[in-house]
């Protein structure tokens, strides 16, 4: 009796087994299509810009604000995001000597040009935890002395060229109007409706949910072991582009980091001073950029969206080296926190572009100057 009844429950469960599994390869093979017939070709190469953007962005610069004042610590208010530093790095970018001529343009106009840079490393929350907790990781590249007027500078600031990048290829947002319900939602405590904002299963966004949860990764060996992306859109000249850092450890001498106690609140830090302040052996990147082909889906305006490699190949045009160093003192400490990176210290050949970016101009401009007025410091340079 007490044999049938088990076997009749494994029968049932096998069943159900069978058609869960069926119901998920049918829920696969539709949202497949839907995305294969969502994302497909051919997209705008022009911005696109809403009616309603500065209005939301206004909104957006309140609740930064917000944030920043909710994790500024006893003396200094942080940023709004990446507050904590690995530490900010001496480096050399250098244009490749035989750039395709098509890609020379901006600060890649001179190949073989090498600038001398600051490198921020970085962690992606607005409050410095412990680098063991899942993360973005940031990395901001400031070019020094570099001629001609930017889109956006002060009297500190006019020589600069800007790169921003954190270690995802996507954004968990398409555009700015979701930018500003997710981001509300966070800054009121309320997680859940950043995705899920409303009963209607029409509103959730399920794929950004999973772009978010990819986004906070566990923390890599070392800040110079992660591939850093642009995420937005950029010119660069007449082309539409994307841009990513990626290691280069080929073109510096071989290297082995010894194992770090990643118990240690901070070992992204101490992992980066073993290597360049202790060892002495330089970290090397090679900075490449992806064309937009507007044929395909690859849309300036959705920064959830990756560009097909396929399509468009990623084209290596310069390569970056983080020379051996002493970086971890009190006084570089506080000028790394006082730097301000922002996509719009460019120059016009790199002038960001999509909505992400375009909020990023005023978002980036409001928080710098407040932050800096708060804590007393000069104008960010």
């Amino acid at each position: 009796m007490l044999k049938g009844f088990w076997l009749w429950l494994g029968a049932l469960l096998g069943k159900l087994l069978l058609l869960l599994a069926a119901v998920g390869l049918l829920g696969w093979g539709i949202g497949t299509a839907y995305y294969a017939w969502k994302f497909s070709g051919p997209v705008s190469a022009e911005e696109q810009v809403p009616a309603n953007e500065a209005a939301l962005t206004q909104g957006i610069i309140e609740d930064a604000i917000r944030i920043v004042e909710q994790h500024r610590d006893n003396t200094r208010v942080l940023r709004d995001a990446h507050a904590k530093a690995h530490g900010c790095v001496k480096a050399q970018f250098s244009v490749l000597p035989e750039l395709d001529p098509a890609l020379r343009h901006g600060v890649l106009s001179e190949p073989g040009k090498t600038w001398q840079a600051w490198m921020r490393l970085s962690n992606g929350n607005a409050y410095p935890q412990f680098d063991s907790v899942r993360d973005a990781r940031g990395m901001g590249i400031k070019l020094l002395d570099v001629p001609g007027d930017k889109l956006l500078s002060s009297p500190a600031t006019a020589g600069n060229q800007d790169f921003v990048m954190f270690n995802h290829p996507l954004f968990f947002v398409r555009d700015v109007a979701e930018y500003q319900q997710n981001f509300a939602a966070q800054a009121s405590g309320q997680k859940v409706l950043a995705f899920f904002p409303s009963w209607d299963p029409r509103s959730w966004e399920i794929r950004h949910l999973i772009i978010a949860l990819q986004t906070l990764a566990p923390a890599p060996a070392s800040p110079v072991a992660s591939t850093y992306s642009s995420v937005a859109p950029f010119k660069l000249g007449p082309h539409n582009i994307k841009y990513r850092v990626i290691p280069d450890p080929a073109s510096c001498p071989p290297y082995e980091l010894p194992e770090q106690n990643s118990a240690l609140p901070n070992f992204l830090r101490n992992a980066l001073y073993q290597q360049l302040s202790l060892d002495r052996v330089p970290a090397c990147f090679a900075l490449q950029v992806q064309r937009q082909n507007p044929e395909h889906y690859m849309p300036i305006e959705d920064t959830s969206v990756a560009w097909s490699e396929d399509i468009a190949p990623f084209e290596t045009v310069a390569t970056i080296k983080v020379p051996a160093q002493d970086f971890d003192s009190r006084e570089q400490n506080l000028f790394c926190d006082n730097l301000s990176f922002n996509p719009w210290h460019a120059l016009p050949e790199h002038r960001p572009i999509g909505g992400i970016n375009r909020l990023r101009k005023a978002v980036y401009e409001a928080v710098s100057v407040y932050r800096h007025q708060r804590n007393g410091a000069p104008q960010a340079h």
